[in-house]
C-alpha cells in the first residue's frame, strides 16, 4: 500500500485511515502487475476471460470478478477467493487478488473473487464479514452459470485478512445451521487479535492488535470467534489447506488455528511455503508464490 513516494504503512493508524478516506486506494507504483502485462508475462493466462459484476449486501454493492478459462478441462471446483489488506485497504486488481484469480482459472479452477467495504474509521465487524457472506451465498445461488460448478462444490478461500473473512463466515455459516463450503483454503490468514502470540491477552498499543481493533470495533469484539475464527471452535469447518510463511510474523496465527481443526477432527493441511515472507502471492515474481499456487490448485483438485 504506497503511494506518492512514501509507504502508508509507515504511518500511524489514524493518520492511514484518515489518508485512505481522504485520498481512496493508491495506485500501485509496479507497471507490470495490471493485466495486460501479466498476460505477457504469462501466456496461459491470456485464455482467461474475466468479467466484472456488482454483488449486493446489506451495506450495498459491492464489486466481483468472474474468472473462467472453458479451453481447459475442468476440474469440477469452484473458488471463492477474498483478497487481503489489513482490513482497511485491498482491491479486485491487485495480484493477491487478480493475479491468484488468473492463475487458478487457467487451471481449470473457476474463481469469483469478492472486495468488500474496508474498515476506515466509522466501518467495524462484522460489516466487511457481511459482505463476504452475502458474496459466498450469491456465488451459491448462482454457482452454475457464474462458474459452470454444483454449489456443492464451491471452496471458499482467502488470504490475510482475506483469510480471516473466509474462516469467519465458515464459522457464521456452522452456527447458523447452513451448508459450509466444500473446502477452505487460507493463505498466511490473521485470525487473532494477535496473530504472533495467538495465546495473549491483546496489547490495543501493539501495530498489529491496533489493526485488529480497528476491525473489531471494540474490545469486546476482540474476543468474538465469528470476527477472529481462531479464538472459536472448528467443529464442522470443512477440509482445510492453510499455506504459512517461513519468515511472516503471523505465522504463529495460522500455525494455531491449524492445530485447533486437527484436535477437531477436522482434514487439514498446514503447507509452510520456505523463504516466503507475508504477502507474497501479491508478487508474481517471487518464486514462492508460483509454488503457493500450484500448491493450492494441487490441494482443491485432488
Amino acid at each position: 500500500m504506497s503511494a506518492q513516494g512514501f509507504d502508508i504503512r509507515s504511518l500511524p493508524l489514524p493518520d492511514a485511515l484518515r489518508w485512505l478516506r481522504e485520498n481512496g486506494e493508491p495506485m500501485d507504483p509496479r507497471d507490470d502487475v495490471d493485466t495486460e502485462s501479466l498476460r505477457r508475462r504469462f501466456p496461459r493466462l491470456a485464455r482467461v476471460h474475466a468479467t466484472d459484476l456488482v454483488i449486493e449486501t446489506p451495506h450495498g454493492a459491492q464489486p466481483a470478478r468472474v474468472y473462467r478459462d472453458d479451453t481447459v478441462t475442468a476440474t469440477g471446483r469452484g473458488l471463492v477467493w477474498v483478497h487481503g489488506g489489513a482490513f482497511i485497504g485491498g482491491y479486485l486488481d491487485m495480484p493477491e487478488s487478480n493475479w491468484v484469480a488468473l492463475e487458478l482459472a487457467s487451471r481449470g479452477i473457476p474463481v469469483l473473487a469478492l472486495d468488500y467495504t474496508k474498515c476506515l474509521g466509522d466501518v467495524h465487524f462484522p460489516v466487511p464479514s457481511d459482505d463476504v457472506l452475502a458474496g459466498w451465498r450469491f456465488a451459491r445461488e448462482n454457482s452454475t452459470a457464474l462458474l459452470g460448478v454444483d454449489a456443492g462444490a464451491l471452496l471458499l478461500g482467502g488470504a490475510s485478512a482475506g483469510g480471516n473473512l473466509a474462516a469467519g463466515v465458515v464459522a457464521r455459516l456452522r452456527d447458523a445451521g447452513e451448508d459450509v463450503p466444500a473446502g477452505l483454503v487460507l493463505v498466511y490468514p490473521a485470525l487473532h487479535p494477535d496473530g504472533a502470540h495467538p495465546q495473549a491477552i491483546p496489547d490495543p498499543r501493539a501495530p498489529h492488535e491496533q489493526l485488529s481493533l480497528n476491525y473489531a470495533g471494540s474490545a469486546e469484539a476482540l474476543g468474538d470467534p465469528h470476527a477472529f475464527p481462531g479464538l472459536g471452535t472448528a467443529d464442522r469447518f470443512p477440509s482445510t489447506l492453510i499455506v504459512a510463511c517461513e519468515l511472516d510474523g503471523l505465522r504463529p496465527s495460522a500455525e494455531a488455528f491449524a492445530q485447533l481443526l486437527d484436535a477437531s477432527g477436522t482434514d487439514v493441511r498446514l503447507h509452510v511455503e520456505p523463504g516466503a515472507d507475508h504477502a507474497h502471492i501479491n508478487e508474481p515474481a517471487d518464486p514462492a508464490a508460483h509454488r503457493t499456487l500450484e500448491e493450492i490448485a494441487e490441494w482443491v483438485c485432488r
